[in-house]
């Protein structure tokens, strides 16, 4: 994030950046009990990498989340998020996402969980450039239907969106 010292740009310096996973956050919003609670959570990320590139559209990024880290502050829940019967963390630790095309409001690519892998498109809701570092905030919806997550179709709800707050470092 800019400083009142680091001059403030449009876009980040060219070069590689990784992503701060203490300063970077995943936050995610969904419903249970046929759509009439909310459910609010957090995933974290393990690691990641951008290319900032000129043209921006040769940029490129990559990101992997620990699927264990699946946290709703309900103990039982997130365990049975955590289980075979919906993210298997056992066999699939990590859910990846990597970029196919960038531009100043979207960053397109394919989302991998629990091996299966799908175009997603993040909208990128705001963005800070400093001399070092840029956070970027950016937002999507995911139907947990089209990674194989289909147990308990009643309970659970079938989209989530998802709130990415990035923290980068250049490297």
């Amino acid at each position: 994030m800019a400083t009142t010292n680091d001059p403030v740009t449009t876009t980040p310096r060219l070069g590689r950046y990784t992503i701060d996973p203490n300063r970077s956050s995943i936050t995610f919003r969904s419903r249970h009990f046929v759509g009439l609670l909310p459910v609010k959570g957090t995933f974290a990320i393990r690691s990641g990498t951008i290319d900032v590139a000129e043209p921006l559209a040769d940029s490129n990024l990559r990101v992997e989340v620990d699927a264990a880290s699946f946290h709703t502050g309900n103990d039982q829940r997130d365990a049975h998020v955590r289980s075979a019967t919906f993210l298997d963390t056992g066999r699939h630790p990590l859910i990846t996402f990597v970029s196919d095309g960038v531009n100043t409001t979207t960053v397109s690519g394919t989302l991998t969980v629990r091996d299966v892998s799908r175009p997603v498109s993040l909208a990128i809701a705001g963005s800070e450039v400093a001399a070092e570092t840029f956070t970027v905030r950016a937002t999507t919806r995911v139907d947990r239907h089209d990674f194989g997550v289909t147990a308990s179709r009643l309970m659970a709800g079938r989209h989530v969106d998802l709130t990415l707050d990035v923290t980068c470092v250049h490297r």
